[in-house]
């Protein structure tokens, strides 16, 4: 971000050229491309078709748009997080965006933590991932209880020679049963410790390894991963043991910011569709824009809008001038996650009876936020991250 000064922080930035740029040419591809090929497709869809997809990602490989959050030197855009957030906010403002903004065309970006693999690690899955679109997925929430990792994780790793043995269940694993493989955090210490946890990347067609859907509201489903026996080889143990903890913050922390993009712009195209409906609609002799009551919901969604783009931009911001965003990105998640949920409730109610018909999106958006609360740890947590730190630190001003 640009400031009039290097004091100003946040207060005084406007978004520069380059991702503007960048903002137009997703806006471009998703009016172009993206949207048209939707329409062809069963309203509750979370994916395109082979043949649909692959043509879509073509273009936006031609773009420089696939997997915009891996790095440049092993087949992704390299975008900063700046860039990720304009991407994932152009992106969630399609019907299935708030799953997967673009529904994949873009690719699935692997989790950042194996970018901190060996050479080998990176050359045998994250390589070959990027190179052929695979899913992977990430399992660190247990039946026991997935907010509180450090005390939680019960999924048990124990080393035997070469390998490590795998014991445990993973719940509400987002992706994994179209996964190629995914990194699994276990822990190879004493319970309650988070030097206690080390994380593994595991294939899922591993021996000993089931999965099994678990039902939502969303058109989806994530689920249930359960580990028998499973012998992962030493060679595919992610850092050091003992270090999961950290990696598993990492890749939360940075996860959560375009995550939060994400909910802003399926409520910022929700928005849309109520103020064109207001404006052609009419009620009571006169246009539904013309009701106070449906003016102060069109303005309290704007600001909801505007708190959380701010919110989140400015988390990125300070992600690229090196600054740890750990606060931030609570601040962000929880802030953005539930003003959509606001936002899309506002506009259900506007439309009335229209906003819950399948022929509109909204009623999927509707589920789809609602699950944004929960998702990338609940609004709890994050509440109680930023008191924390609040308690620890004290209120400061934004710098």
């Amino acid at each position: 971000m640009t400031g009039t000064s290097d004091d100003d922080g946040m207060l005084g930035w406007e978004m520069p050229e380059e991702l503007r740029a960048l903002r137009d040419m997703v806006r471009k591809f998703m009016t172009n491309e993206v949207r048209p090929a939707e329409e062809t497709l069963p309203l509750d869809s979370f994916q395109f078709p082979e043949d649909m997809l692959e043509k879509l990602r073509d273009h936006a490989r031609a773009l420089g748009l696939w997997y915009v959050q891996s790095p440049a030197e092993h087949g992704g855009a390299g975008l900063s997080l700046l860039g990720q957030v304009v991407v994932a906010e152009e992106a969630a403002k399609c019907r299935m965006g708030a799953y997967v903004p673009a529904g994949g065309a873009f690719g699935y970006d692997p989790p950042n933590v194996i970018f901190k693999g060996t050479p080998d690690q990176i050359a045998r899955y994250a390589k070959p991932c990027i190179a052929n679109g695979d899913k992977t997925f990430v399992a660190i929430s247990e039946p026991s209880g997935g907010s509180d990792p450090a005390r939680s994780i019960r999924t048990r790793a124990v080393r035997d020679g070469d390998d490590y043995v795998l014991n445990g269940t993973k719940v509400w694993i987002t992706g994994a049963g179209q996964a190629k493989w995914g990194v699994v955090f276990a822990r190879t210490g004493n319970h309650n410790e988070r030097g206690g946890i080390t994380s593994f990347i595991v294939d899922v067609n591993t021996p000993g390894l089931s999965l099994e859907p678990i039902e939502v509201i969303r058109s989806y489903s994530p689920y249930q991963l359960t580990f028998e026996d499973c012998r992962i080889p030493s060679a595919n143990r992610l850092g050091e043991e003992g270090q999961g903890f950290a990696l598993a913050e990492d890749w939360l922390v940075h996860q959560r910011v375009p995550y939060s993009a994400t909910c802003i712009g399926t409520a910022q195209a929700a928005l849309d569709i109520a103020l064109d409906w207001t404006r052609d609609r009419v009620t009571f002799g006169k246009k539904l824009a013309d009701h106070q009551a449906i003016q102060w919901m069109l303005a309290d969604s704007e600001v909801d809008l505007r708190a959380a783009r701010l919110l989140v931009y400015q988390a990125a911001w300070r992600a690229e001038r090196g600054a740890n965003i750990k606060l931030e990105a609570s601040v962000a998640k929880l802030f953005a996650s539930e003003a959509a949920n606001r936002v899309v409730d506002r506009c259900v109610q506007i439309l009335g009876g229209m906003g819950v018909a399948k022929e509109l999106p909204l009623e999927r958006w509707f589920r789809e936020t609602r699950i944004k609360r929960i998702g990338e740890g609940p609004s709890e947590v994050h509440r109680m991250v930023i008191a924390r730190d609040l308690i620890r630190n004290g209120s400061r001003e934004v710098d």
